[in-house]
């Protein structure tokens, strides 16, 4: 089974999810660059609302994320988005 999510953005075209950042939030980049990121939050009023990051700022949410993984002990996930930060950034 995949676990890989992707969302079609009306300008850049298919988005792939790197990761969940908080609740009804998801960090995505763009499929092939992965060069642009965006902020996608899940809105009952609004739906979807995609919000363009920074690489710097993106890098640093997704670090956030692996910190909260490693302290709550869920190293399976810790390892497949450490796996995610070195090919995105590294």
């Amino acid at each position: 089974m995949s676990t890989e999510t992707y969302l079609n953005h009306p300008n850049f075209g298919l988005l792939f999810r790197v990761c969940m950042v908080d609740d009804g939030q998801e960090l995505f980049a763009t499929l092939y660059a992965q060069r642009l990121f965006f902020l996608v939050t899940h809105s009952a009023g609004d739906g979807l609302v995609f919000e363009p990051l920074g690489r710097s700022n993106a890098r640093l949410m997704l670090e956030s994320r692996m910190r909260v993984l490693r302290r709550a002990g869920q190293q399976a996930d810790y390892a497949r988005l450490q796996s995610t930060y070195k090919q995105t950034f590294q």
